[in-house]
């Protein structure tokens, strides 16, 4: 799970940097989903150990990280969403696509991680 989170962490750095640049790089809230992504880096580079209690530490603090950036961006994107299918216009159309893509990328995260989880408690004597 290690590497997924390293893998993750470069997909949502280049989110954010391409954000970045497609906005003209005068929205600095645009490389938010770049900040994660360097924090899910780190906590990846920590857990990529053989020691299992150190690597399920930063996994699970990793994971705590990727539901942070799952609930807040997909709140803000589904409510940017529920005013869209009102017929209300959305101040910032690429910020809400930005933030749709990040609570994906991070809930999909969540989601194998538990599977993981899961499946490593099952395979416990």
């Amino acid at each position: 799970m290690a590497k997924l989170t390293l893998v993750l962490a470069l997909i949502l750095i280049i989110l954010g940097v391409a954000v970045f640049v497609a906005t003209g790089s005068h929205a600095p809230t645009a490389l938010i989903p770049a900040y994660f992504g360097v924090l899910l880096g780190i906590l990846g580079l920590f857990a990529n150990t053989e020691n299992s209690k150190r690597r399920m530490l930063f996994m699970h603090i990793a994971v705590t990280v990727g539901l942070i950036g799952f609930v807040f961006p997909g709140w803000r994107a589904a409510g940017d969403l529920i005013k869209q299918m009102h017929g209300q216009t959305v101040l910032r159309p690429v910020a809400m696509q930005e933030e749709l893509a990040m609570a994906v990328i991070c809930l999909i995260f969540v989601l194998l991680c538990v599977r993981s989880f899961i499946a490593a408690r099952r395979g416990r004597p």
